[in-house]
């Protein structure tokens, strides 16, 4: 079973979540999520625990626990969903609109063309 954890402190390291989740069931992974750019936790993070009973109860029990002075939010984790992205994100599918620019041709002046 895959678990989401929220609201977890910065300091939080993966072995302090396997310590957490463990006391419930056997563990098979525990991950804060790192920021990319700074390596800081983004204060939340998954564990994903062998069995589903163990899981369930780990849940039942953790969820608004306070951990690190913080009350924690766990829940079933959610598969990621496809995200389409808008035009001005720049990801997903979009038509490609190029870049209009003028051809050179002295008698058109004003005619131009697409670049892509």
């Amino acid at each position: 079973m895959n678990i989401s954890i929220s609201n977890l402190d910065q300091e939080v390291t993966n072995e302090q979540l396997i310590n957490l989740f463990k006391q419930y069931g056997e563990v098979n992974t525990a991950e804060v999520v790192l920021d990319v750019f700074t390596g800081q936790s983004r204060g939340f993070g998954f564990v994903e625990m062998s069995n589903d009973e163990e899981g369930q109860k780990a849940i039942n029990q953790l969820n608004n626990f306070e951990f690190k002075n913080r009350a924690l939010s766990v829940a079933v984790a959610q598969p990621k969903e496809e995200q389409k992205g808008s035009y001005a994100v720049g990801n997903g599918s979009q038509k490609s609109y190029g870049i209009l620019r003028n051809n050179g041709n002295k008698k058109n002046k004003g005619s131009r063309r697409r670049i892509y």
